[in-house]
């Protein structure tokens, strides 16, 4: 006598987590532009001390960002109050993750320049500034986020490998 055998269902490998509410995909643009022209300075100031102030402040921003996500920093409330109510409403939304993955991209670069110019080596303060510089223009002029695009490249893998 067999035993009949009872369909089960697999348990999840990743716990499943509604996605967060959506977030205006202008806003990390108008992020990424004001960013860049802040990374520009930093640039035009070489590797002075004043530069490695300017690339900490930036960097201190993305940890805000990578944190509470796009909107929780000073950019993001610069976009809210002065940008969006100026514009008309988004035709759809944004998943807020990709693009706090990519601010905590942002705070991985900048603080590598600031730590390398505490340690003595100025030239890291253009050079973290120039990769960060080229992200976010690619961000702000083409909607091209390199950080979130590496966020898309993870969670395939992961899928993948699951």
């Amino acid at each position: 006598m067999t035993v009949p055998e009872t369909p089960t269902t697999p348990a999840p490998t990743t716990p499943t987590r509604p996605a967060p509410a959506g977030i205006d995909p202008r806003g990390p643009r108008v992020g990424a532009g004001i960013t860049g022209v802040l990374l520009v300075v930093v640039l035009l100031l070489g590797g002075s001390a004043a530069a490695t102030i300017l690339l900490a402040v930036i960097a201190a921003s993305f940890a805000l960002g990578a944190v509470g996500g796009p909107s929780a920093t000073w950019q993001g409330w610069l976009f809210r109050t002065l940008v969006r109510p100026r514009l008309a409403p988004p035709s759809e939304l944004e998943d807020p993750r990709p693009p706090t993955f990519a601010q905590l991209v942002g705070l991985v670069l900048t603080t590598l320049g600031v730590v390398g110019a505490l340690l003595g080596a100025a030239w890291a303060v253009p050079l973290a500034a120039s990769f960060a510089l080229v992200a976010a223009f690619l961000n702000a002029v083409f909607g091209l986020c390199l950080g979130c695009e590496l966020y898309l490249l993870g969670v395939r893998l992961r899928t993948r490998s699951a």
